[in-house]
């Protein structure tokens, strides 16, 4: 089981406590350069600093590119703290924070790229042809060039670092205090969401846009616990943020981009927010389980997380972990 892999480590409830706040304080000071370059670009424009407290302003102040390379370098250095963490304070290797198979399926990892990818381009070129009307071609080959070299490195980085902690370490440290699969699932998938609030999307939508935020949550958990690992959702999560950001950006998203198009519509709130939690989501989830085989969703998603027995073999340095 994968969330049974926390106990082949140190898994005590203060390491993942101490755990937790290294790793968002790496993230703040990983935001730094940001805030500082943003900072000296308004003084020098002898603009108002205090205007810069609104997530809005702050987007603005910079070129999209700087702006988005500086925006994610706080999530490479969160992944960089997640790792440490991992390896010193817990002593567990990274794949044990992957996978419960002995190493990472980078094949599981394409497909669940692949799968998000494939259907966003399919969905969006539907759009474009239906609506043109809705969109703007706004590409431009060398801020495009710039973007994509940006994005291909620091986005996936990014969407690790969420998988990782929320998925990851979060999963399995909740799992193993727990007990049991059903409480790190709503947990890790609640404040996945609510950690978006942020967002200029949510100013744009209202709350409806939570149901997408909380539900991404619980279907990438469901997800990492049926498949005993994270390597679809790091794919999927990567591929879902790398080909946004490079094909479709608009005015009230978070990454305003040199993408290839704009999209001008003023979007609904309605059935546009809950399709993908409702429709397209279980569609994914079928795939996959069809694929991979998946069985026994009950014990999977809400059974018991039981400590592994530990048999010492005699003048051997290693235990055997009997699950």
């Amino acid at each position: 089981m994968y969330i049974q892999q926390a106990f082949k480590s140190l898994h005590e409830w203060w390491r993942y406590l101490v755990g937790f706040i290294i790793i968002f304080l790496a993230s703040q000071i990983g935001s730094i350069p940001l805030l500082m370059a943003v900072t000296f670009k308004v003084m020098t424009d002898g603009g108002d600093i205090e205007s810069i407290q609104d997530p809005n302003v702050l987007m603005g102040v910079l070129d999209s590119n700087l702006t988005l390379f500086l925006m994610l370098l706080s999530f490479a250095v969160g992944l960089l703290a997640i790792y440490l963490v991992v390896r010193y304070l817990h002593k567990q290797s990274f794949v044990q924070l992957t996978t419960s198979r002995r190493k990472t399926d980078w094949g599981r990892v394409f497909f669940g790229f692949g799968l998000i990818t494939i259907t966003t381009l399919v969905v969006t070129g539907l759009d474009y042809y239906s609506n043109p009307e809705d969109y703007v071609l706004q590409f431009d080959l060398v801020p495009f060039a710039i973007l994509a070299v940006i994005a291909l490195i620091m986005i996936p980085l990014q969407t690790s670092f969420e998988e990782y902690l929320f998925r990851g370490y979060l999963m399995q440290g909740i799992g193993v205090l727990a007990k049991n699969k059903w409480l790190p699932l709503v947990i890790t998938s609640v404040v996945f969401g609510a950690l978006h609030l942020a967002n200029p999307e949510v100013d744009k939508f209202g709350n409806i846009i939570m149901i997408y935020y909380i539900g991404t949550g619980f279907f990438l958990g469901i997800m990492t616990l049926m498949d005993e690992g994270m390597e679809l959702s790091l794919g999927f999560h990567a591929g879902n943020n790398l080909i946004t950001a490079l094909l479709v950006t608009a005015d009230w998203t978070v990454f305003k981009t040199h993408s290839v198009l704009k999209d001008i519509s003023e979007p609904s709130t309605g059935f546009d927010v809950v399709a993908p939690v409702f429709i397209l989501y279980p569609i994914f989830l079928l795939i996959m389980a069809w694929r991979y085989k998946w069985r026994d969703w009950g014990e999977k998603l809400f059974g018991k997380v039981e400590e592994p027995i530990v048999i010492a073999e005699e003048n051997t340095p290693n235990s055997t972990y009997i699950e």
